[in-house]
């Protein structure tokens, strides 16, 4: 059934929020998946020509997560689809399912799919249908969320002998925003090179607009490296690029996946709302060729006095 949560962020990039309609469970029929793929839709009751996020949550997570990026982006005149990947604890697949081993890919599969239904998902939400610009499509991720964004970007998943595998990007994805990324396999620790093979990533080929957004105290269980592993998708990739480093934040960033939950170790809702503002203006700016709302948020965050974080472009 259609819910209605109230918005109730605010942005100087695009001024007071709109209403939010969302809608959920929208069920995209998946037979070679072994589940149909649930997908929650948020939009702005109203405004025309709306540009697109598809969001990759992080592992374990769902469709249900990350209220404070999905609502705020909504309420900023977005459209955002949540698919509810294989890993959701929603849905219980224990590690022995002979799917794991693949389900990094099927998360890929998972977006594509979104955007090859999204007419059907805009049509879900009452009002919707013919308001969706199909031809602005940004995606975003968080953590395992990010590598499967950075798939659709450009970066490749390298072979036990180092070399890259198949181009699995999709030329409908303009920009996008990696959100606590992991880094080279070079630098995994032995568990995580042993059963988290797929973590082998080159970004050479990541070639569309990103903005990456690290944290200065997110040190992986899964690098032998410290926070800088996961400005490696940054470092390594063709311009244009941007990266966010925020002063003091763990994987969660300050809380994106959710507020007072377990995953939050960091809960800041001033790095929240940073990350609020500068993903909106990435993304809007990144879709909408002219548009200043990037240039003005990246100028605001140098000029302050106390920034929460600094950021390079390249």
């Amino acid at each position: 059934m259609p819910d209605s949560p109230a918005a109730t962020a605010r942005t100087a990039t695009t001024g007071v929020p709109a209403t939010v309609i969302s809608a959920k469970p929208v069920v995209l029929p998946a037979p070679d998946r072994g589940e149909d793929l649930q997908v929650r839709v948020s939009a702005p009751a109203t405004g025309d020509a709306l540009p697109v996020i598809v969001f990759s949550h992080g592992f374990g997570w769902s469709m249900n997560g990350y209220a404070p990026l999905a609502d705020h982006w909504a309420a900023h005149g977005f459209v955002v689809l949540q698919p509810t990947h294989l890993d959701s604890r929603t849905l219980g697949i224990p590690p022995e399912d002979p799917r794991t081993p693949r389900i990094w890919r099927i998360r890929v599969e998972d977006l594509t799919r979104v955007l090859d239904g999204l007419g059907v998902l805009e049509a879900a939400v009452p009002g919707l249908a013919g308001r969706v610009d199909h031809g602005r499509i940004g995606a975003a991720g968080h953590s395992w969320g990010s590598q499967t964004v950075s798939t659709l970007l450009g970066a490749r998943v390298l072979d036990a002998d180092g070399v890259p595998g198949e181009d699995l990007s999709d030329p409908r994805v303009k920009a996008g925003v990696l959100l606590a990324p992991a880094g080279l396999g070079d630098d995994l620790t032995p568990f995580a090179a042993e059963h988290l093979p797929f973590l082998k990533p080159s970004f050479a080929t990541m070639t569309a607009p990103a903005l990456i957004v690290a944290g200065g105290n997110d040190r992986s269980h899964l690098s032998t490296r410290g926070p800088d592993w996961s400005a490696d998708p940054y470092l390594h990739s063709p311009a244009p690029k941007s990266l966010l480093t925020l002063t003091g934040a763990e994987h969660s960033l300050g809380g994106i996946p959710g507020y007072e939950v377990a995953e939050t170790t960091d809960e800041s809702p001033a790095r929240v709302a940073l990350i609020q503002r500068l993903t909106t203006a990435f993304l809007r700016s990144a879709l909408s060729p002219g548009d200043t709302a990037w240039k003005a948020e990246a100028a605001a965050l140098e000029a302050g006095p106390d920034p929460l974080g600094t950021l390079l472009s390249k």
